[in-house]
């Protein structure tokens, strides 16, 4: 059975949302844990997707990419952290910047567990819950995988800079200001595709083979 345009976007919906707001409140409820306050002070610790949805990332890109094929790809509006006020503000930006693709990882995990279930349930309902697991399971590993690349201001990004020698992380960090530029011509020159689909292959394959 192929899935029509509409019923794709039927189906990616819930996995996209929520695999984005979760990453996104994850990051606020690490900073909070570690000393930062701003993004619960700004509403942002929240699973109310409509705080964090960006109608390009959270809609408009995830929707081309359905269209189009290739990888499933989308972001949300970045949760405010203010490193400065973390209580160890280089040691505790590892822990921040990971929350987010850590929570990516379980709720692939998650969606692997939905999709055993649904393997096992016949008819239309069990077709649909098929598809939408394996939606959740690649797009919960595109946003670990991609954000853990080392380029700020993703989150591997400030993983490096919380792991680097001081004179190195300063350095890494000026980078900031063009990641998302760098980041947009990998992406349309085919080049990040080309760098994160064997990690997600290895992790699809892993998580498939334990919990599937």
């Amino acid at each position: 059975m192929e899935l029509t345009l509409v019923q794709k976007i039927a189906v990616s919906a819930l996995p996209i949302i929520f695999a984005i707001t979760v990453h996104e409140a994850a990051h606020g409820y690490a900073a909070k844990y570690f000393g930062d306050l701003t993004a619960e002070k700004m509403g942002r610790i929240t699973l109310n997707p409509l705080k964090h949805i960006d109608p390009v990332g959270t809609i408009l890109l995830p929707a081309l990419t359905l269209m189009l094929g290739g990888i499933l790809f989308g972001w949300a509006k970045p949760v405010p952290v203010n490193f400065a006020n973390l209580r160890n503000p280089k040691k505790d930006m590892l822990w921040v910047a990971a929350a987010g693709p850590a929570s990516n990882f379980l709720m692939a995990i998650c969606w692997t567990l939905v999709l055993n279930y649904a393997s096992r349930t016949s008819g239309s309902a069990g077709f649909f819950l098929i598809e939408m697991s394996k939606i959740g399971i690649m797009i919960n590993l595109v946003l670990m995988v991609l954000n853990l690349l080392p380029l700020p201001p993703l989150d591997g990004g400030r993983i490096a800079v919380s792991l680097l020698p001081m004179h190195l992380a300063t350095k890494l960090s000026q980078v900031e200001r063009y990641g998302f530029v760098i980041l947009i011509a990998l992406m349309f020159t085919g080049i990040l595709g080309k760098i994160i689909s064997p990690i997600i292959g290895f992790f699809a394959q892993l998580i498939l083979s334990i919990f599937a």
